[in-house]
Parts: structure tokens; C-alpha cells; sequence
């Protein structure tokens, strides 16, 4: 990774402004014109994986990074500091750019979407999502293939029964906030505007369901 010089310093300013700020980051570049303020539907209410910055009390709160074999432990943990209430924020103002592209360690591009399908799946994501994920993916390079690797995974390890990393209580929470990004674009749709897949909703304070 690459950032500002004062990054970090940003960052550490937006914990001072807000005591309820669990964990900051910001949006991040690729090569090839990605930017995932713009390319992901995760939205600014969540912080990439590669450049997570946690408040001490939220990071103890959570339990930390917590092992898992399959991965998904940065995912994991920011979804749990939400699910348990605390603020989770991607700022716009900066960019950090990541080197290599997101889940191809050591693999092609179909072998990561692949993985990606089968991460879908071990982390709790609701099935009526990844159809509408795998759609869009198919509009993306490589066209048709790249949402077919997706889907293929999916349900491979669906098949297989794969065990899931998530207790049951964040599966839930993540269902329910998959739910309703989908309501807020067919709403957006349906007025005719165009999705800002950033800024998608801001969802209240979550308790455990």
C-alpha cells in the first residue's frame, strides 16, 4: 500500500472528533481506474481489510482479529464492532492505493471470484444478495465469466455445506443489512437517480438482533 504522508494523521483526527468512532479508514484505488468508493457496494460504512484502523476499547470489545482458516478475519471483525454499536466509517477525503489486487495472492482473477463466492457463502451473505451481486459482476471485466465464477463458487460451497466462520447472530445482522442496501437501490432506481453505492444508506446504531 500507498498513502499521504499524512494519513495516518487524518485518520487519527476523525477518532478525536467522534468518541463513538470504532474503527476509521478510507475508500482505496487499484490499477486499472478501481476505486472502491465507486466499484464496491460495501458502502462508507465499512473499512477495507488492508488499512483498518481500530479504537483500542472497540478492537478489546470484539475480541480482537479472531482465527479462521477460510479468512475473512478483517471483515469479521468490523462487521462484529458494528453489530455490537460502535461507529464504522470510510472517509472520502482520502485514498490509499492497493498494489495488488484484492484476492489473488498467489491465484488468477476467475480463481478469486471463485474464492470470493465461496467467502459469500462462509461468511453469511443471504443468497437473494449474491444473485443480484453476481448480475452486476457480469457486467464487469471479464464480462459474463467473472459473475459465473462468482455464482459457481457460491454454490459449491453451499454444496459442500461449508461451515460457517459467523456466529448466528452476525449472519443475521449481515442478512438484514444486505436487505435493506437492496431496498435503498431499488427505491433509488425506481426514482429514475443513480445509485451512489458509497452513500447507499446510513444505517442506525445496530444492537444485536
Amino acid at each position: 500500500m500507498s498513502f499521504e504522508s499524512d494519513y495516518m494523521e487524518f485518520r487519527m483526527r476523525k477518532f478525536s472528533e467522534d468518541l463513538d468512532l470504532g474503527v476509521a479508514g478510507t475508500p482505496f484505488t487499484q490499477d486499472g481506474n478501481y476505486d472502491s468508493s465507486k466499484d464496491s457496494f460495501e458502502g462508507e460504512n465499512y473499512v477495507a481489510g488492508p488499512c483498518q484502523l481500530f479504537r483500542r476499547e472497540c478492537f478489546r470489545e470484539i475480541g480482537g482479529y479472531v482465527p479462521n482458516r477460510a479468512g475473512g478475519v478483517d471483515w469479521i471483525a468490523v462487521m462484529t464492532a458494528r453489530m455490537k454499536g460502535w461507529k464504522v466509517r470510510s472517509f472520502s477525503e482520502k485514498r490509499y492505493h492497493h498494489h495488488r489486487t484484492l484476492g489473488t495472492a498467489g491465484k488468477g482473477a476467475l480463481r478469486a471470484l471463485f474464492s470470493y463466492g465461496e467467502k459469500d457463502y462462509y461468511l453469511g451473505g443471504s443468497p437473494v444478495w449474491e444473485l443480484f451481486r453476481v448480475g452486476y459482476r457480469m457486467t464487469k471485466e471479464p464480462i459474463l465469466v467473472g459473475g459465473l465464477a462468482l455464482l459457481i463458487g457460491y454454490c459449491w460451497a453451499a454444496m459442500r455445506r461449508m461451515k460457517r466462520a459467523v456466529t448466528p447472530e452476525l449472519m443475521k445482522f449481515h442478512r438484514r443489512e444486505q436487505m435493506k442496501k437492496l431496498r435503498a437501490i431499488f427505491v433509488t432506481l425506481v426514482r429514475f437517480k443513480k445509485v451512489d453505492s458509497f452513500r447507499l444508506r446510513r444505517p442506525d446504531n445496530a444492537t444485536p438482533a
